[in-house]
Formats: structure tokens, C-alpha cells, sequence
């Protein structure tokens, strides 16, 4: 529990450090950058909502509860001639607790970093290279009735991707870069996960253990020791797209005081099932209330074929596993948000 609350308190500090930093200076640079192409051009946003309700002798029923969701996006990007250098960051966190019994439990984790270099080949068209990194913060759990088994944590997964191609930018909001050599990697750093091939790794060896009747019959069998650990990582190779639009300064007065964040990733492993693709859709829309007031909705879209979804529990209580299917997030809410 600490954890989470360490990692809820480290965004909040976020937001107050970058609110704190803003000098004479820097708003002068800020503005420098927005007269011209070269050059650093840095800023981001950092934003806290938060919901709470309480029941005292409610006639109509529910139940209390308390829910809370802070996120850190920013960017770094460089210019000068031919040469560009983007960098970005986006970290979140969200926790939800509902009832008088129930636990603090997860509802947003995630920590997503890219830098990428490119440099120009023909107008708005780069050749490039991109790193990215993935994974979150805190173990995940799949919660039953009485009990929960852990289904992720720090490092596992996470996914390194190392990409070379053409990446295309048209102007400052968009971008879409194709790789045709693309190296993945999957990291599960916990060994049970390791062991139950979690996320596309390899599992681990058991022994069996056979259960007989009295005439010596196997009726059922069981794991027994671990013979062979599982892997904690997977490498593949393939193609890779990624798509990015970001813009908050829309010129129609009916979008002024919107910005919109929406980046989609592609990638098909040509080594093993490379029709089936991996995508990762995320979207992120904030209008703006006031100064600070922001009311925002996020969603992320995801399939992996590397991924399997629990559902139910196998006669021995162990989670049942099935084939991948599409993944669906969405959070909504209204807080405070501040943009540099």
C-alpha cells in the first residue's frame, strides 16, 4: 500500500515542481519556441482528479468511495537544420477503494518513455531511429471472491522496442514512422509469472505427479516441482508503425480550449504469426474549463497475441487462461491540470 500512495504523492510533486519552476525566463523561452522551428521545445502537462462519496444511513443503497488518478506527460524536442531529436514521457497512476472492507485497488499504471532521432532526407521526410520503453509501477492483481493472484508488477511486463526506418512529419502535431527493422523485447522480471509464461515468455517445466484410485488407475493429474524456471524475457523481429498526433493550440473557436494527445503503435513479429498484429491505441482529450479546472477522458485500446486473459478458475483454483482478446480502458474525470 505504500507503494501506491508513493507513487500517487510522486505525480502530485510533479505537478507542484513544474508549477513551481515557471520563471520570467523560462515563459520567455517558451515563447521563443513557439516563434520558431529550431531549438529546444519542451513542456507538458500534469494533471490530479479525484472523486469521493459517503453514505450515511441512504435509504436507496451503495456504497462509500474514494477514487483518485494522477498523470505526467512531456516532451522534449530538438531542432537545429536537418537534425531532430523528439523525447517524451508519460507516467500515470490511479487507485480506487470502494466500500468500508475493500482495499485500495489499481486502476491506472503505466510509465511510457520514447526518444527518437531523425534526420532529414527530403522535405518532411526523416530518416530515423527510435527506443521506447514500457511498464509500470505496481503489481496488478486479478481480484475473485475471496482472494487475488498477481497477474503483473514492476518490470513485468515491460517492453524495450529498438526501431529503424523512415519517419514522415509533416508539420509539428503529426508524425508517422514506419520501421521495417524493428527489434521487441519482453521482459517479465518475476519468476512466478516467469513460470506460469506470462506475457508470450516460455513457461516453466513441471514435474507431474499422478493421483491413483485404490486399483492403481490414474484418475487426475497435477504439477509437481518445478523441473526448468521460465524465462523472464522474449526478443522478437518485425515491423513496426508508430502514429502520432498531438495539438492544443486548435485555431476553431469550438476546439480553442481543447487539446488532444493520440499515438497508435503496430507491430507484427515476422518470425512467428505475423498477421496477427499487436496494437496499442491510446488517446488523451482535456477541455479546459478554467486556469486550472480540466475536465479529460482517456482511453487505450490494446491486443497482444502474446497475451492471454484470465477468465474463471481451473478445478485446482488456478486462474484460467484464455486466447487474447482486445483490451479496453477508459478513464474519465474532471480535476486540476496545469499545461507548460
Amino acid at each position: 500500500m505504500k507503494v501506491k500512495f508513493i507513487a500517487v504523492v510522486a505525480l502530485i510533486g510533479c505537478a507542484q515542481l513544474v508549477s513551481g519552476q515557471v520563471t520570467e525566463g523560462e515563459a520567455t523561452l517558451r515563447k521563443h519556441d513557439s516563434d520558431t522551428t529550431q531549438g529546444w521545445k519542451i513542456g507538458g502537462v500534469a494533471s490530479l482528479n479525484a472523486t469521493q462519496t459517503n453514505l450515511t444511513n441512504w435509504a436507496s443503497g451503495g456504497q462509500n468511495s474514494i477514487s483518485i488518478n494522477g498523470a505526467f506527460n512531456a516532451h522534449a524536442n530538438y531542432k537545429k537544420g536537418k537534425n531532430t531529436w523528439d523525447n517524451t514521457i508519460d507516467l500515470g497512476y490511479g487507485l480506487m477503494k470502494q466500500g468500508e472492507d475493500d482495499e485500495f485497488r489499481k486502476t491506472d499504471d503505466r510509465i511510457d518513455l520514447s526518444s527518437k532521432y531523425g534526420r532529414e532526407m527530403y522535405k518532411s521526410l526523416y530518416y530515423a531511429t527510435l527506443v521506447s520503453f514500457k511498464s509500470q509501477m505496481d503489481k496488478g492483481y486479478n481480484y475473485k471472491d475471496t482472494t487475488k493472484e498477481k497477474i503483473s508488477a514492476f518490470l513485468a511486463p515491460a517492453y524495450v522496442i529498438g526501431a529503424i526506418g523512415i519517419d514522415y512529419k509533416p508539420n509539428s502535431y503529426f508524425s508517422a514512422f514506419v520501421a521495417p527493422l524493428t527489434l521487441k523485447y519482453t521482459i517479465v522480471n518475476d519468476q512466478d509469472l516467469a513460470d506460469a509464461g506470462a506475457y508470450g515468455v516460455d513457461a516453466a517445466e513441471f514435474d507431474v505427479i499422478e493421483i491413483k484410485d485404490s486399483t492403481g488407475t490414474v484418475v487426475s493429474t497435477a504439477k509437481g516441482a518445478v523441473i526448468k524456471h521460465g524465462k523472464k524475457s522474449r526478443g522478437e523481429f518485425g515491423g513496426y508503425v508508430r502514429l502520432l498526433f498531438s495539438k492544443s493550440d486548435f485555431e476553431a473557436e469550438l476546439l480553442k480550449n481543447f487539446s488532444i494527445t493520440s499515438k497508435a503503435d503496430f507491430f507484427s513479429n515476422y518470425l512467428h504469426n505475423p498477421q496477427n498484429i499487436d496494437v496499442s491505441w491510446e488517446t488523451q482529450i482535456a477541455m479546459k474549463v478554467n486556469k486550472y479546472i480540466t475536465v479529460s477522458v482517456s482511453t487505450h485500446l490494446m491486443y497482444d497475441d502474446d497475451i492471454k486473459i484470465a477468465d474463471g478458475t481451473n478445478p485446482d483454483g488456478s486462474t484460467k487462461m484464455v486466447g487474447s482478446k482486445i483490451q479496453f480502458k477508459e478513464i474519465a474525470g474532471v480535476g486540476i491540470m496545469y499545461n507548460f
